[in-house]
């Protein structure tokens, strides 16, 4: 029997990065490769990008729904980066890990101390570095997905975000995302298999020594 056939508990496996990165691009080949994982999708009050689904990608909503969530405490975590506000509703991530499937959330550092401070037993968090500043700049950059200003100010913000790479369990620095995907995957498989998460196995260890 393996672990696997024991059960376990779900797990909430954390991707954080400055904008630009990668953590997105690992976030979805990861979801191509784990059947048993899936996104935690936040709600943003953002405007939506080209080629974004609702429901997919973010769920978008106004700022006054966005504060009804807040104050109903429906989300996990919330933070307002750029001036835009973000959360992850709650009710979702409780019955995916209860039922023993695994939740990957893409959030920033803010997100990750609040989710940490709720959710400490089942998480793990992974902190995506940018080989070099250049590359971080040129990744910005060829997405076009943002204005020069914003760009500059994503940038700017980059310094103070690297330095949080200390709080979390692992970091994977992408320089090939094929290898950085790898990386989390191997991540992903070792903490499934924490004794901790595995359910039954004291029963189990007993059958054995009462064989």
């Amino acid at each position: 029997m393996s672990l696997e056939g024991l059960g376990r508990r779900g797990l909430a496996l954390v991707l954080s990065s400055p904008s630009g990165a990668g953590k997105t691009s690992i976030a979805r080949g990861l979801l191509a490769l784990e059947p048993e994982l899936e996104m935690s999708v936040s709600v943003t009050t953002r405007a939506q990008r080209p080629g974004e689904i609702d429901g997919k990608d973010y769920r978008f909503i106004d700022q006054a729904e966005f504060d009804r969530l807040v104050a109903a405490d429906a989300l996990l975590e919330h933070a307002t980066v750029f001036g835009n506000s973000y959360g992850s509703p709650r009710a979702r991530v409780d019955a995916t890990l209860a039922a023993g499937r695994d939740v990957l959330f893409d959030i920033d550092w803010q997100g990750t101390q609040e989710l940490t401070g709720k959710i400490k037993p089942d998480l793990v968090t992974v902190f995506i570095l940018p080989p070099t500043i250049d590359a971080l700049r040129q990744r910005l950059t060829t997405r076009a997905a943002d204005s020069a200003d914003v760009i500059a100010g994503r940038m700017a913000k980059a310094a103070s975000e690297l330095s949080h790479f200390p709080e979390y369990d692992y970091v994977v620095i992408n320089e090939n995302l094929d290898e950085s995907i790898a990386q989390v995957r191997a991540i992903l498989t070792g903490e499934r298999r924490r004794r901790e998460r595995v359910k039954g196995l004291v029963e189990f260890v007993r059958r054995l020594q009462g064989e």
